[in-house]
């Protein structure tokens, strides 16, 4: 078994290994020396001299002969005399588990060569744990997966040709699938900006070199100049510049990238896309840090280039998504790089977070259903392939829901054997927390995926029900934009009947509540929007306007049609009865009860109008389902939203207490930590924050 390893090891063309092989003497043994095929007896030729060979320089012997028919006693004896006097009788076990090289290579072959890996991978750790630079030679530690992964295949084809399958499919097997899955990294992490940050970034660039200022430019403009900065050998960034902090911080994010390359990080995915322009210009910011990088190094940057993901938030960009996709792959540049550097794949990201806050729930969905089918129809038409990444949140105004219900509601041709989706906050906790629940979610995936890809999912039977699923969100989206952008006392409103001004305070966030200082809800970050409303059992995000839109359509005459649509198009089942389930865990007393403590008396209508409309909303849903009451169809969410309510409620009332008492003192520290406490609780009991 050593012997093939080493064959394979050192490149030995005969077969034979050049180091002695290690063999204990004993009484009923006869050693057999190998040459050209044949085996013979060397015992006579060996111990002629009644003596052992003289030992090589390491201490071990080459061949040791046992006692033959013509041994004496006598010589048997000062053979194990002779034995136990040599180099491996003085051995203590702290040699025998750490030996000197050369027995290493003569009696440990898979110790040397793990040996090596073990000590490669210290060296990098040690340096990455200390936050030091990294002083090391390439040869001396490893940079991707593929180099560690070769010394351990060589390791398991050994094993495997010696006929030690069982060793070799044991745990080795696990670590090489454990490399070849996570990769020296565990995880790739994306990279996420927001578009004008690069806007901002070229803004300082173009101006820095007497071009004019990006920005002011129309987008056939910039798509030009972007275009041809892309085909260019050298940098466009001068290393000489001076920028701004906010745009040294773009430039110095790229500059890692291009340090880590795809072996380490994901995708590069732009927050508010909306043009193709967005895309090229993180494209040309990349090869830009990439070419400065390499030429510092002297060598090509690790990996390749990140994959450049446009995210799709608002209405508006969602329904232009399509249009952007097309105008991207009808650049050559673009299109060639997809095929060669990407394997001819785009990902394109959708919101479901800003966009129900921009147009309600019930609009985003049937907007971004629409737009997944214009850009999957986009990507066909250029022979590209698609993944589309869904940026869900855990909660149902954020997108969230039940993991095989959200896949097998997606348009037809959207889930073609791929698919993205983040688990945010309590949601990755809660499905990967424990390893069996792990393995559960991940079968649901699977599952999901699979029959999306090879059953797709029904798409509307009629034309007539895409317009009237149309007439429904605009309906929907008027009624929710009239309520929460146009009525002037909607937010003042809203920050007293919530404790989403208190939200700021507490150290619960990732990042801030707001992209901008404005105090409006169109910079308000759509977690806090949807976490504050949860708070006070109101979830009002994910049902404002739909009860309007389904009651003007019911009273239109569109009811059979509506009861024909939930039946039998599974995308329109899926949202209402993700609508149904967070009307059960919706409490209209418990909402009235945060108004008549927190809101001032001028303001309380419209938390009268509102409870109104969520009444409303119950009905009409309840008519679309056919259901008698909410969560007819899912008796066990009743039951747990039930059970949980004899805690819930104290802690809601116990919250407003504090929100009254904190509003009046808001230097109290007792008081938010009181606050802190409610917060969690209510969070828990209702399964979800934003």
């Amino acid at each position: 078994m050593y012997i093939k390893f080493l064959t394979a090891l050192l490149h030995i063309d005969d077969g034979r290994s050049q180091y002695p092989k290690l063999e204990v003497p004993g009484t009923d043994f006869m050693t057999l020396n190998r040459k050209d095929g044949d085996l013979t007896d060397n015992s006579q030729k060996v111990f002629e001299n009644g003596s052992l060979p003289a030992a090589s320089s390491n201490g071990f012997h080459a061949s040791v002969t046992p006692k033959t028919s013509s041994f004496s006693s006598s010589q048997l004896l000062a053979q194990r005399k002779l034995f136990a006097t040599s180099k491996i009788g003085r051995s203590s076990f702290q040699e025998l588990l750490e030996p000197s090289q050369p027995q290493l290579s003569g009696t440990s072959p898979y110790r040397v060569v793990l040996g090596n890996v073990k000590e490669k991978t210290r060296r990098r750790l040690e340096l990455l744990l200390e936050d030091l630079p990294c002083d090391l030679e390439p040869l001396e530690y490893y940079e991707t997966s593929d180099q560690l992964l070769e010394p351990l295949l060589l390791c398991y084809d050994s094993l495997q040709s010696c006929g030690s399958g069982a060793l070799a499919d044991g745990r080795l097997a696990d670590l090489i699938r454990r490399v070849s899955t996570f990769g020296i990294v565990l995880m790739k992490l994306d990279l996420r900006q927001e578009s004008g940050r690069h806007a901002e970034t070229l803004d300082a660039v173009t101006r820095y070199l007497d071009m004019g200022v990006y920005s002011e430019w129309d987008e056939e403009r910039k798509l030009e100049f972007l275009a041809r900065e892309l085909k260019s050998k050298r940098p466009l960034v001068p290393q000489t510049i001076e920028v701004v902090l906010e745009v040294k911080e773009v430039l110095d994010t790229f500059r890692v990238a291009a340090e880590l390359g795809s072996d380490s990080l994901g995708a590069y995915v732009i927050s508010m896309a909306s043009n193709a322009s967005d895309v090229l210009a993180v494209e040309l910011l990349q090869k830009d840090a990439r070419l400065s990088v390499s030429g510092e190094l002297a060598r090509p940057c690790p990996g390749g280039t990140l994959r450049v993901v446009p995210l799709f938030e608002t209405v508006k960009d969602l329904r232009e998504a399509g249009l952007v996709i097309r105008k991207l792959l009808s650049i050559d540049w673009y299109r060639e790089h997809i095929i060669k550097n990407h394997n001819g794949h785009q990902e394109v990201m959708v919101g479901y977070s800003d966009s129900g806050k921009d147009a309600g729930r019930f609009t985003a969905a049937w907007e971004l259903y629409k737009a997944q089918e214009d850009v999957v129809a986009a990507c066909n038409e250029y022979g590209i392939k698609v993944t589309l990444f869904h940026g869900r949140g855990g909660s149902i105004g954020r997108g969230g829901g039940p993991t095989y219900l959200a896949i097998q509601s997606q348009p037809s041709g959207s889930v073609m054997g791929t698919l993205r989706s983040t688990e945010q906050g309590e949601m990755v906790q809660a499905k990967f927390g424990l390893p069996q629940t792990a393995v559960r979610q991940l079968e649901i995936y699977t599952t999901a995926v699979l029959l999306a890809t090879l059953c797709p999912p029904i798409p509307p039977r009629e034309e007539k029900w895409r317009n009237l699923m149309e007439e429904i969100s605009n309906i929907s989206c008027q009624s929710y934009r009239n309520t929460v952008y146009e009525n002037p006392e909607f937010l003042s409103y809203f920050h007293e009947a919530t404790p989403q001004a208190e939200l700021g305070f507490l150290n619960i966030g990732s990042r801030p509540a707001r992209r901008k200082s404005s105090t409006g809800i169109g910079h308000l970050r759509a977690i806090p929007w949807v976490f504050a409303w949860t708070q006070t059992r109101f979830v009002l995000p994910a049902w404002l306007g739909v009860g309007a839109g389904l009651k003007d359509a019911c009273e239109k005459g569109y009811t059979e049609d509506l009861n024909a649509m939930y039946k039998e198009w599974p995308f329109f089942q899926s949202t209402i009865d993700l609508i149904e389930m967070v009307l059960g865990k919706a409490d209209v007393a418990i909402a009235k009860h945060y108004d008549e403590v927190l809101v001032s008396e001028c303001r309380r209508e419209l938390g009268e109008d509102l409870r109104t409309e969520l009444t409303t909303t119950e009905k009409f849903v309840l008519v679309v389902s056919g259901h008698e009451k909410l969560s007819q169809n899912n008796k066990s969410l009743r039951r747990l939203i039930e059970s949980r309510l004899p805690y819930l409620n104290p802690i809601n009332l116990l919250q407003v207490e504090i929100l009254r008492r904190l509003r009046c003192d808001d230097d109290n520290n007792k008081l938010r930590d009181a606050l802190l406490i409610t917060i969690n609780g209510i969070a828990a009991g209702m399964r979800n924050t934003g």
